[in-house]
């Protein structure tokens, strides 16, 4: 029997945690989302129970790399010359549909883990690749979350994050190299007091969400109430939740298929690169990170132009983390001292 999952609608605050994930949803080409914060604000929770309301996805059985079969066949017909197996006809294939999971990636993994492996006796006995899949493999169309990334080895996050930017993942050893899809959504979380990312990969990630606790009483008090219905009868509970469950399920595929549609007037694209400016963001990545970021917050408003105040929106989930820091600086407090000052 399959343990049910807390509702992703039914969660109490941390509305910018759970707007940064609904994007990253939308539009995994966002790079992905770091949520910083203090343990026991539901950050876990949130992206365990958004994967429970997302589309169902169609995959090849006893595919490592999670294939779409409608639109990975010619990965399909490579990746399974590399496993050694025979290669079927697409209308052959045996697929079967399943939800999004939520893939982990623990603290202590190995590159090999993550990555994957290649079978080099085999390459230079027989000339023909063959691949063990790593994690990336099981991300593939899923959601990859990383808990403590900031404790991981400095290497694996770029790994990480070049594979989140290009959605593919490459196995290199002694010259031989192998590649496959690896678009997911990227989900970190950290503490900040057990150490920060060096800037050039907290840089990396697209968007990033500061989460504490809530200071309302009476919101504290909803999530107790919640918390111990949901313990006393998950399946009343959950059932309770359900239809604001669909709702946003259907306007997450609205979105997705809205955001190819959304448009940027010349102006508002000045606008972008004016806040970037402003606030002293190097290099371009926070420019065209928070194009995409209000692009999709139009979609996801179910518009197909953008609007000056999905800049503004955009730049609080883009900005922050990449802003030069200075002695003393407040970070999560700075973009909007920024847009203070010029009356936004």
């Amino acid at each position: 029997m399959k343990l049910l999952t807390y509702p992703f609608a039914a969660i109490v605050g941390q509305e910018k945690m759970k707007q940064a994930l609904i994007l990253n949803i939308i539009n995994p080409g966002l790079s992905g989302v770091l949520i910083r914060g203090e343990k026991g604000t539901a950050k876990s929770t949130a992206v365990r129970a958004l994967a429970e309301i997302l589309p169902m996805i169609e995959v090849i059985e006893e595919n490592a790399f999670q294939l779409d079969p409608q639109q990975d066949y010619e990965e399909y017909c490579t990746l399974c010359r590399a496993l050694g197996r025979a290669v079927e006809e697409q209308e052959d294939l045996v697929t079967t549909r399943r939800r999004v999971r939520v893939v982990e990636l623990p603290v202590g993994a190995t590159e090999d883990r993550l990555v994957g492996t290649l079978d080099l006796e085999h390459a230079l006995k027989e000339g023909e690749k063959r691949v063990e899949p790593g994690l990336l493999a099981r991300a593939h169309r899923n959601i990859l979350y990383v808990d403590e990334v900031n404790l991981l080895d400095d290497h694996l996050v770029d790994v990480l994050l070049d594979s989140a930017a290009m959605g593919v993942n490459t196995i290199e050893r002694e010259g031989i190299s192998f590649s496959h899809p690896a678009r997911f959504t990227l989900v970190g979380t950290m503490n900040p007091e057990e150490g920060e990312l060096r800037p050039q990969l907290l840089d990396r990630f697209g968007l990033c969400v500061n989460v504490g606790g809530i200071n309302s009483i009476d919101e504290r008090v909803q999530i107790m109430e919640r918390r111990m219905a949901f313990d006393t009868d998950r399946e009343a509970f959950v059932k309770k939740w359900q239809r604001e469950s669909t709702e946003l399920a259907d306007t997450i595929i609205a979105a997705r298929a809205l955001l190819p549609q959304v448009s940027i007037a010349h102006a508002l694209l000045e606008e972008v690169a004016r806040n970037c400016i402003e606030v002293g963001v190097d290099g371009h990545r926070g420019d065209i990170i928070m194009l995409k970021t209000a692009k999709t917050l139009a979609a996801l408003y179910g518009r197909k132009m953008v609007m000056a105040e999905d800049i503004r929106e955009a730049a609080e989930l883009v900005l922050p983390h990449r802003i030069r820091r200075q002695p003393l600086m407040d970070i999560p407090d700075t973009v909007h001292q920024y847009r203070a000052g010029r009356g936004k």
